[in-house]
């Protein structure tokens, strides 16, 4: 059980949290009856999450939350769909462009009456409530995947996560950093090499001056604040799909690092991360030990990053955001449905694992 508690830690930090739905969710056990014959045995209570079914797909959000204005609209910066097999052992983790061009439905509980736009203002427009000046993420989110799923043609998600770029440092750092391969070269547009922000710079380029952290190809530990800036970096070789992938990259080395066997071993740094916990994610309807002990056999490298190919969306010399190739997409999407993601994976190799240190 000691185990499985750290495995739950390990799901909800990675926003790897999933409520179950109506037809998944476990039922609580009934509380055995006394007998007075010394000869029958109670069995015991199936552990919470037996019962749990695959295949399950679940939504993670990175927002940008700016902790410092509490009553800052968020954005998805970062969308990521988690589907995991029927059998719970395999996983495929795959992104959305931030500026994805899709029809975001109308939303009443925001009085929203929809809109053809960017998919990272879903959570924006969800997470206004009517009479109230702070933000509700839980409502963005429900927005959030309302959009997805009419866009993927995944009816439900089973659960997801929404996790701050502050909470995301936090995280990395109570990991003691984690070790990343740096696929090619990225230049920060918004730290210089000691991690302190770059001045402001209106008329400069991209609107900051002054020195800038570079990453350069090959491995590197990284601490929070640079996994954070190296997964916020679009203006590179490959724009936005560049950063989905070392996006993906964080997630996966984060991963590996809370299932080392050291790391798990010691109680001091368990508490190090549920510390962070809190500030890094919003959890729809979870239930972590049940979900952790469903997902007990899942490990790193039974994740495969997948990236889908895209281009840009412009009327005229406009742009209006990003649209992935309808192609890859289509079927990496209709597969997903049916479950048949294996098959997808080898026979399109190209898009899979790009980058990653599993290659």
């Amino acid at each position: 059980m000691r185990r499985i508690a750290y495995l739950a830690v390990a799901v909800l930090l990675l926003g790897l949290g999933a409520c179950t739905s109506e037809d998944k969710k476990p039922e609580a056990a009934p509380s055995a009856s006394v007998s007075p014959s010394p000869s029958v045995q109670v069995s015991p209570t199936p552990p919470a999450g037996a019962d749990i079914k695959g295949p399950l797909d679940i939504l993670i959000a990175g927002i940008d939350n700016r902790e410092s204005q509490p009553n800052w609209i968020p954005r998805s910066d970062a969308l990521m769909i988690l589907h995991v097999n029927a059998d719970l052992t395999k996983a495929y983790l795959t992104s959305l462009p931030r500026d994805l061009v899709v029809n975001i439905p109308a939303f009443p509980p925001a009085k929203f009456g929809g809109e053809r736009t960017k998919i990272t203002h879903a959570m924006m427009y969800g997470s206004r409530v009517p009479g109230v000046k702070k933000p509700s993420v839980q409502q963005g989110y429900q927005l959030m995947a309302k959009t997805v799923s009419a866009y993927t043609g995944i009816p439900k998600f089973d659960g997801g996560a929404v996790l701050t770029f502050r909470g995301l440092t936090k995280l990395i750092d109570a990991l003691g950093g984690i070790d990343i391969y740096v696929d090619q070269k990225v230049v920060s547009i918004h730290r210089a090499p000691d991690g302190k922000p770059r001045p402001s710079c209106p008329r400069c380029e991209h609107g900051y001056s002054g020195p800038r952290m570079t990453y350069n190809v090959g491995n590197m530990h990284m601490v929070g604040w640079q996994a954070l800036d190296y997964a916020r970096q679009r203006y590179t070789n490959g724009g936005d799909y560049t950063r989905q992938r070392h996006q993906r990259q964080i997630i996966e080395a984060a991963v590996g690092k809370i299932l080392q066997g050291d790391f798990l071993s010691n109680p001091a740094s368990i508490d190090n991360v549920v510390g962070a916990l809190g500030e890094m994610l919003t959890v729809v309807g979870i239930k972590p030990v049940a979900l952790a002990y469903a997902l007990r056999n899942l490990t790193p490298q039974s994740i495969t990053q997948v990236g889908l190919p895209g281009s840009g969306a412009y009327s005229g010399s406009r742009y209006l955001g990003e649209n992935l190739a309808s192609g890859p997409a289509k079927s990496y999407f209709l597969a997903l449905r049916q479950d048949k993601l294996d098959a997808w994976a080898a026979a399109n190799k190209k898009y899979v694992n790009v980058g990653s240190p599993q290659a």
